[in-house]
């Protein structure tokens, strides 16, 4: 059977793009050819409705047992299949799938602020057309609305923050020796170092692979009339294609007017970061306990420059099992 020895889990928005392209560098491991087939998301085929451009996502899942094996194709000997799902993380049910199938897997869990890392998703969808709404805080706040419509995953902008909840249930499917977790800060700040703990996790050797490739700044279009007008013709095009799969290329060419000549993500202020971290307290006192690291900085005052205003330094925590835990 051609099944992955290892998955990157999650979270979206927080380097797992990077870090399967890096990986897919070293001679030890293989990873899918596509990046994230969700083949785990679902039991079967996956939905036919959902919130904006939803069903094109849909389209590219990877669901049929024999299309997810020829994604690995011929390993060489010796080597790890590995493939990268951010929402398998964030998923009960994909967690005990995974298991249920491959019950010996590994997992790479890599953890981004959560308030920054929903920032980041609504960039993403707002930049592609998709979310009507053009204030990052309301659009949180629509979220429990879109949650019950059955709107996928991907708008679950503060849901797929609280990692401690996902990792409690994770560490009752899968024993925590399989599971790694470390900060995506740690990507960007030590590359080479954040790499090496993960081919040390997989048994592969070390030190050949030192950096991830850069990825890419989302544009963050202004809210005008131009921007209104071409959001409504692009959800307007993802609808209709619903029905007429050839309507996708008309959709892309919207999607590059939307962009073009737009500014990068713009930093969130610290007033965005008030309304939303009392979302998130609880939850990172959870991940705290269960992992024994500190994340005070995820709920430290902040300028709006994004410099850190009186944070005090991380120490490290006990975790449940009273055993530290290390970055």
């Amino acid at each position: 059977m051609a099944l992955p020895d290892f998955f990157i889990a999650g979270a979206p928005k927080a380097g797992t793009t990077a870090v399967h392209a890096a990986l897919a560098r070293h001679p030890s491991l293989q990873m899918s050819a596509v990046k994230e087939p969700k083949f785990f998301l679902t039991d079967g085929p996956p939905p036919t409705r959902g919130g904006p451009g939803d069903v094109q996502t849909y389209r590219e899942h990877v669901w049929r047992r024999e299309d997810y094996e020829a994604l690995f194709g011929p390993a060489p000997a010796g080597s790890l299949r590995g493939e990268s799902t951010p929402f398998y993380l964030y998923r009960r049910d994909a967690q005990r799938r995974i298991h249920e199938l491959i019950p010996g897997a590994r997992l790479i869990v890599i953890l981004r602020d959560p308030v920054e890392r929903a920032h980041s998703n609504w960039t993403h969808l707002w930049s592609a057309g998709l979310d009507p709404v053009g204030d990052f805080v309301l659009a949180c706040a629509e979220e429990e609305r879109r949650i019950a419509a059955g709107w996928a995953d991907f708008w679950h902008y503060t849901a797929l923050g609280r990692y401690g909840e996902q990792l409690e249930h994770l560490y009752t499917v899968f024993p925590r020796e399989h599971v790694l977790v470390f900060r995506y800060r740690a990507l960007i700040e030590d590359p080479a170092r954040a790499l090496d703990r993960i081919c040390g996790f997989l048994g592969v050797p070390q030190g050949i692979i030192t950096e991830v490739p850069r990825e890419n700044v989302t544009a963050h279009p202004q809210r005008s009339l131009r921007h209104r007008t071409l959001s409504r013709a692009l959800r307007a095009s993802a609808a209709v294609s619903r029905v007429l799969p050839g309507a996708a290329g008309v959709t892309g060419s919207l999607e590059r007017m939307l962009q073009r000549d737009s500014p990068p993500r713009q930093p969130l202020t610290w007033g965005q970061r008030q309304a939303l971290i009392p979302r998130f307290e609880a939850d990172i006192r959870l991940l705290e306990d269960l992992t024994g690291e500190d994340y005070r900085d995820w709920v430290a005052p902040r300028g709006d420059s994004g410099g850190l205003v009186g944070a005090r330094p991380a120490g490290q925590r006990q975790a449940r099992n009273g055993q530290p835990r290390a970055f």
